[in-house]
Parts: C-alpha cells; structure tokens; sequence
C-alpha cells in the first residue's frame, strides 16, 4: 500500500530522490534510443539531459551516505502518494518526437512542482532545504533542455526532423489509408451499382454496398497487418496499419452506400453518384498532399479506374 509523503523520514525522501533521477534518466535514454535513427539532433539532447540526470542522482547517493550511511532502500514513485508517475517508453511506441518532446517537458515540470509543494508540507528545517535544492535542480533540467535544444536544433535540424516525421507519417498513416479508401471507394463501386440497377430497390443496394464495404475493410485489414511487420521498412506496426487500412477501407465504400438509405431509387442514386465524385477528388487530393502526386495526374488516374468500374457495375446491372 502506497504512502502518503508527510509520513517519510528525511532518509527515506532521499532515497526516494534517488530512485526518481535514476528513472528519469533511463527513461531519457530510452528517449535517445528510439530517435536516433530519424532524429539524431533529439537524440542528441535526450542523452545529454540522461547525463545531467546521472549527475544529480551521484551528488544524491554522496549525501546519502554522509548522512544515513552505504545501504539505501529502495523506494519509488508508486510508493508514495501523489508522487509523479512516468508512462513506460515501451508503451508508447513507436516514438513520435513532438510527444517526446512533450512528456520530457511534463516530467522536469511535474517533479519540480512535486517538491516545490511537498516543502511546503514538511516542518523540518533540513528536509525543507533538501526538497528546495531538488526543485531548483529540475528547474535547471527545463533550463538545460532549452539550452540543449537551442545549441542541437538549429533551424536547418529542425527542419530535417520535420521532414522525417512527415515521412514515418507518410508510411505508417498515410499509405495504408490511402490504400484502403482507394480500395473501398472503387472496388464496391461495381456491386453497389450493379444490385442498384439489376433490382431498382434502394435497401437492397445498401445492403450489398454495406456487406461488399465491411468485407472489404476486414479483408484489407487483414492484408496489410500480414503484409510486413515494419521492423525494416518503417511503416510502423502491422496492427495500426491493419486498422488504419481497414477502417478508411470500409468509409470508402460506405460514403456512396448511404444514399441508398433513400427509398427513392433514382434520388438514392444521383446523390450516391455526387458522393463517388466527391470521393475520387479527395482521394486525389490526398495523392497531392502526401504522395507528391500532381493534382490533375492523381485526378486523372483515379477517375478514370473509377469510372471504369462504376460503368461496369451499371452494365453488369442492367444486363
């Protein structure tokens, strides 16, 4: 069971210092680990701040020891109450360098106030000013990483890394929902249509563009989680992509299945016949935002294979 920290003995606040800065040190080393490849500059700071961190933690186990002596128990930050807990790196990956960023500013800004407010709690002299210079050393963390990034993140770096970020963006987001939305707008164009004109009948079209879509979000999925699993071309992990794809797979289907909740079959498909156009066009204009596609060749191929398919379904509906 947790404790709350007023009951902590001068002794036991130190250690409980100690145990943070080793924390925290690993975890800004994890940091520098996982950016490394795409974000060397971060890095770069991450490892500095882990080294600021050792430092603290050897001027806390030197003051331990003139103090209490060699054995210091092992207290953490889940052992008190209200004390600043730290999402494991493992958890949050893949690492994304603007939540880095940020989760590094919230622990030196956290811990700080952390002992600010817990000095102000205590009425022994000597654990008052133990508490004042720890909240002064993470305030001179914040300054450090300012400094640190000031001196790594130039602004040629900065942006580099935001062309990096684009780019995992790109491969882990953007390209399986692209291939996702492309698959479900145009491949359920032709059932759609087909039990539209074959049955004149707005349910049953929804029915079979709500069936053709969900199936195609499944198995697309399903395909793109099987694909590969990320850990040499970057793209991420398999179960993000797999439901990234599915997911922009079924809205593409869906988005000209819905008019047919008209009853009106002839309304049900002008309006379903507005919706694919307005599909193919974002489509295309996502080609030219994230795939550097020109605007007109996107549109171009695109529109084409989905008119073709759309007048196959038609053909293959009236036949």
């Amino acid at each position: 069971m947790a404790r709350n920290f007023k009951d902590l003995s001068e002794q036991e606040i130190l250690a409980l210092a100690i145990s943070s800065e080793e924390t925290d040190a690993r975890i800004y080393a994890d940091f520098a680990a996982g950016l490394i490849a795409d974000y060397p500059a971060t890095a770069q700071i991450f490892k500095e701040m882990e080294a600021e961190e050792d430092e603290h933690r050897r001027e806390l186990i030197e003051e331990y020891r003139r103090r209490f002596g060699e054995h210091i128990p092992l207290i953490r930050r889940e052992d008190v109450n209200g004390f600043v807990h730290r999402k494991p790196v493992w958890m949050i990956r893949p690492l994304g360098i603007k939540t880095v960023r940020r989760q590094a500013e919230v622990m030196e800004t956290e811990t700080r106030r952390f002992y600010e407010r817990a000095a102000g709690k205590v009425s022994d002299a000597s654990t008052r000013k133990l508490l004042g210079d720890l909240a002064e050393a993470e305030r001179k963390h914040v300054t450090l990483a300012d400094n640190l990034q000031q001196e790594y993140l130039t602004p040629e770096v900065e942006a580099q890394e935001e062309k990096a970020h684009r780019r995992l963006f790109v491969l882990q987001i953007v390209q399986p929902g692209l291939a996702g939305l492309m698959d479900g707008s145009v491949s359920t164009l032709a059932p759609v249509f087909a039990a539209a004109f074959a049955t004149h009948n707005s349910h049953a079209a929804f029915l079979v563009g709500l069936a053709a879509s969900v199936g195609a979000g499944i198995s697309m999925g399903f395909a793109e989680a099987a694909s590969d699993d990320g850990s040499l071309t970057g793209r991420g992990k398999p179960l993000l992509r797999g439901v990234v794809c599915g997911l922009m797979t079924t809205a593409g289907g869906i988005g000209h299945t819905l008019p047919y909740l008209i009853p009106y079959f002839q309304t049900a498909t002008a309006v379903a016949v507005v919706v694919v156009a307005i599909e193919l066009l974002l489509i295309s204009w996502i080609r030219k935002r994230y795939m550097d596609t020109p605007f007109l060749r996107a549109a171009f191929q695109v529109i084409v294979g989905g008119v073709l398919v759309f007048l196959v379904g038609i053909w293959i509906g009236s036949s």
